[in-house]
């Protein structure tokens, strides 16, 4: 897989339900690959809707994900999910996930959201509860699940430890020079980005800073 279509996905075990954040690109089912107990309920949050994080969206039962990218995931239109940039790479695999692949094929299933999600909705798995932050400017609906019991962060593409983008279709620098504002004061003991190596409440904030720094 090229790298800029590389993403993070996490599997949270409650003792209620299964968390599932982000979905990669679903160029093989990942399903089968997650240990989940027969019959418990499994919750799958997207923390937005571009390609890498919402392939295999479709394949569970409790979809959620923000109001403001409702008709993204219920259409999975190459303007919301920006699949054709992937479509068009040159090289985008090393390796055929399966012979029948074809690149310039590429297509998402439709996943309409079974539940939307907005500011200060809470994602509950027992044991563990999930504030939902709206965190637009990478894209309009990109969300953030903060457990605030903990301090641990799940911040999708909002930010993580890697080159930000900000200059895709949808992308609004405005917003995410308000998003970056509200990040850099948010109380995490660990935050959990879309791309790159966890971070500490103080490179967050680095991060955070630098992104405020350059576009000042």
């Amino acid at each position: 897989m090229h790298r800029f279509f590389r993403a993070n996905l996490f599997h949270v075990v409650g003792k209620d339900a299964d968390l599932i954040i982000d979905f990669g690109m679903g160029l093989a089912p990942l399903r089968p690959f997650l240990n989940i107990e027969i019959g418990k309920p499994v919750l799958a949050v997207a923390t937005h809707v571009h390609a890498d994080h919402i392939g295999a969206f479709h394949e569970f039962e409790h979809r959620l994900g923000h109001a403001a990218e409702a008709d993204g995931f219920a259409g999975m239109e190459d303007a919301a999910t920006l699949a054709h940039l992937f479509r068009e790479l040159p090289q985008g695999v090393e390796q055929k996930p399966e012979p029948s692949f074809e690149q310039d094929k590429y297509a998402i299933p439709a996943a309409p959201l079974t539940r939307v999600l907005v500011e200060k909705d809470t994602v509950d798995i027992g044991g563990s509860s999930y504030k939902v932050l709206h965190l637009p400017g990478h894209s309009p609906g990109s969300i953030g699940l903060l457990d605030e019991t903990s301090g641990i962060f799940f911040s999708g593409d909002a930010i993580y430890d890697g080159t930000l983008v900000d200059d895709l279709p949808g992308c609004d620098k405005s917003a995410y020079w308000t998003t970056m504002r509200r990040l850099r004061l948010l109380d995490v003991s660990i935050a959990y980005g879309g791309h790159g190596a966890p971070m500490s409440r103080e490179r967050m904030r680095m991060i955070a800073n630098a992104y405020l720094d350059a576009s000042g």
